[in-house]
């Protein structure tokens, strides 16, 4: 089964925490300031602390996202989303298998999968149950600075051949997003573009008026 396209939980801004993250507390004030400014879509993204530690964060965005209406997923860390009762995963190349998330997560849950350059790599994912797909890097990111780099073309193909909700990522800006969405992506997947800034509540605004 797959998401429909008009999932209303699968269009706008996608914002994926910093990695790694300031302390939970710090994490959890800068992910509401996020949502305040349009937010529509979370994932907690680390790699780098204990699993215990990773839990603790996990709680906090979980509860603040609960109190916002907006969806929590985890990245990578099916046990953890499973545990927590969270919204839904994100899946890389080294990751489980969507179909396995599907089983253990549910019919509802949200599970998305990187898929890069690579339009085989999603036309599998959307057979393997995923919810959305992920393209990028499109532009030059801090975050991911040897990522493939695809073209916005890409997104005008997978819309023609893919029945889910497609998502970009990788540099993005208010100022570039915009031809991205043109070229059919339904959500700006943000990093550093929203919690680097100093005013949080206005960087997200500023990609959330692109929809």
């Amino acid at each position: 089964m797959t998401q429909s396209l008009y999932d209303p939980r699968l269009r706008g801004l996608y914002a994926i925490t910093p990695d790694p993250p300031p302390k939970p507390g710090l994490l959890a004030l800068q992910v509401e300031l996020a949502i305040r400014g349009g937010v529509r879509l979370l994932q907690y993204r680390d790699k780098s602390s204990a699993p215990s530690l990773r839990r603790r964060y996990a709680e906090r965005l979980l509860a603040v996202c609960r109190s916002a209406g907006v969806p929590l997923l985890i990245n990578d860390d099916l046990r953890l989303a499973a545990e927590l009762g969270a919204d839904g995963v994100h899946l890389g190349r080294d990751d489980p298998d969507p179909a396995l998330a599907r089983r253990l997560l549910g019919e509802e849950a949200i599970i998305g999968v990187s898929c890069y350059d690579q339009l085989e790599r999603a036309a599998w994912a959307q057979e393997s149950g995923a919810s959305y797909v992920a393209f990028g890097s499109f532009f030059p990111s801090p975050t991911k600075p040897n990522a493939a780099r695809p073209e916005p073309s890409l997104l005008t193909q997978a819309r023609l051949q893919l029945r889910l909700p497609l998502v970009a990522i990788g540099g993005i800006t208010p100022h570039n997003g915009g031809s991205l969405i043109a070229a059919g992506a339904d959500m700006l997947a943000v990093v550093s573009g929203i919690f680097a800034q100093a005013d949080i509540i206005a960087a997200a605004r500023a990609y959330a008026s692109l929809f």
